[in-house]
C-alpha cells in the first residue's frame, strides 16, 4: 500500500472509531433512560443493545447474561469488543497517531487525552450513579474533536477521506437503530409504549428536537421511518449520509466504481415509501440497505486502499467491521 493510500485509510478509520464510541456512548445512555421510562413488564432489557451493534456472537462466546452488569461493561469496557467504548477510543488515537503530521495539532492532543480519559474513567460508567456522566463527557470530547477538525484541517483529500468514514458509520448505525428498535414492537407488553420507544430512537440518534422541527408533528412510526431515512437536511439520515459521502467521491479521482454503488442506492432509498412496509417487509428493507453500506465499504477498500477488508463476523455489516492491526 502506498503512504498516501495509508494515511487515507488511517483518516477514514479514525472517524469512524470516533462516531462509533459517541454513537456507543448515546446507545447506553438512552437506553439507561427508556428502562426508567417503561414499567418493569414493559422494558425490553439490554440486549437490544448487542442486537444493535451486531456483536451477538461476540458476547454470546462470553456466556454471560444480557443483564445490565455484563452489557453495560461489553459495551464500554470490553478490549474484544471492537465497538466498545475502549475499544474505538483506543484505535482512533492509533490511527490519528499515525497522521499526526495531517491533522490539526489539537485534534491529536484532544484525540490522546480522550481515550486516556476513557480508560482512567471506564470504571465510572460501569456504575448506574456516575454513568450518565461518563457517557455525556465522551460524546461531548468527541463533538469538540469533530468540530477542530471541520474547522482546522484542510478539507482535501484526506479530509475528504475521514467524511466519508463518518458518514458511513452514522448511516449504518441509522438503520441498526430502526431496525432493532422496531422488532421490539413486536412484543405485545411493548405495544402501548410505542411512542416512547421511537422517542428513543430519535434521542439515540440526537434527532428528537430536529424531528419535531421538521415534522411538526407527535412522534408517530411513519414519520420516524421518513425522517431518518429520507429527510435531506438531518446529517444522520440515511439520505443526507449517503449525499454527503456521495459529494465527497465526486471531488476524489477514480470514484467512479465506489458511486456506482453508492448512487443507486441513494436512488432507491429517495423513491421508497418505507412508512408502508410492514414489520417483516420493513425488515428486509433496512437488511438490504446494511447490505449496500458493506458494499460501498468494500469498494472503497478494493478502489483506494488495496488492502483486504478485515470483518469482525463473517457477513458482518460496517458497523461490526473493524481495522487490520
Amino acid at each position: 500500500m502506498s503512504t498516501l493510500a495509508r494515511v487515507a485509510e488511517n483518516l477514514y478509520w479514525m472517524a469512524r472509531y470516533l462516531e462509533r464510541a459517541e454513537n456507543t456512548a448515546r446507545l447506553v445512555d438512552v437506553n439507561s433512560s427508556l428502562l426508567l421510562d417503561l414499567p418493569q413488564h414493559a422494558r425490553p432489557g439490554w440486549a437490544s443493545l448487542i442486537a444493535i451493534t451486531g456483536c451477538d456472537a461476540l458476547f454470546g462466546a462470553s456466556n454471560a447474561q444480557p443483564d445490565e452488569a455484563h452489557v453495560v461493561k461489553f459495551m464500554l469496557a470490553d478490549g474484544d469488543n471492537p465497538g466498545s467504548i475502549l475499544s474505538s477510543c483506543r484505535w482512533a488515537r492509533e490511527n490519528a497517531r499515525s497522521v499526526r503530521d495531517i491533522i490539526p495539532r489539537e485534534a491529536w492532543e484532544q484525540i490522546n487525552e480522550l481515550f486516556l480519559h476513557a480508560q482512567s474513567q471506564v470504571s465510572e460508567g460501569l456504575s448506574a450513579k456516575r454513568r450518565f456522566s461518563f457517557l455525556n463527557e465522551i460524546i461531548l470530547r468527541v463533538q469538540q474533536i469533530v468540530g477542530v477538525l471541520a474547522g482546522g484541517m484542510s478539507h482535501d483529500d484526506g479530509y475528504e477521506f475521514m467524511t466519508i468514514g463518518l458518514n458511513l458509520e452514522r448511516a449504518d448505525m441509522t438503520t441498526r437503530i430502526i431496525d432493532v428498535q422496531s422488532s421490539n414492537l413486536a412484543h405485545p407488553a411493548l405495544r402501548p409504549f410505542e411512542n416512547i420507544l421511537w422517542m428513543s430512537v430519535l434521542k439515540s440518534l440526537t434527532a428528537y428536537q430536529m424531528y419535531r422541527r421538521h415534522m411538526q408533528a407527535a412522534v408517530k412510526s411513519d414519520d420516524v421511518l421518513k425522517f431518518l431515512l429520507q429527510n435531506r437536511q438531518f446529517p444522520r439520515s440515511f439520505y443526507f449520509c449517503l449525499s454527503d459521502v456521495a459529494a465527497c467521491l465526486q471531488r476524489l479521482p477514480r470514484s467512479a466504481p465506489v458511486l456506482g454503488v453508492l448512487l443507486p442506492l441513494k436512488q432507491m432509498i429517495d423513491q421508497a415509501q418505507p412508512e408502508l412496509l410492514e414489520q417483516e417487509a420493513l425488515t428486509r428493507f433496512i437488511d438490504e440497505l446494511q447490505i449496500e453500506l458493506g458494499r460501498i465499504h468494500d469498494v472503497i477498500y478494493a478502489n483506494y486502499f488495496g488492502t483486504a477488508v478485515d470483518v469482525h463476523q463473517k457477513n458482518a455489516s460496517v458497523s461490526t467491521q473493524h481495522q487490520s492491526a
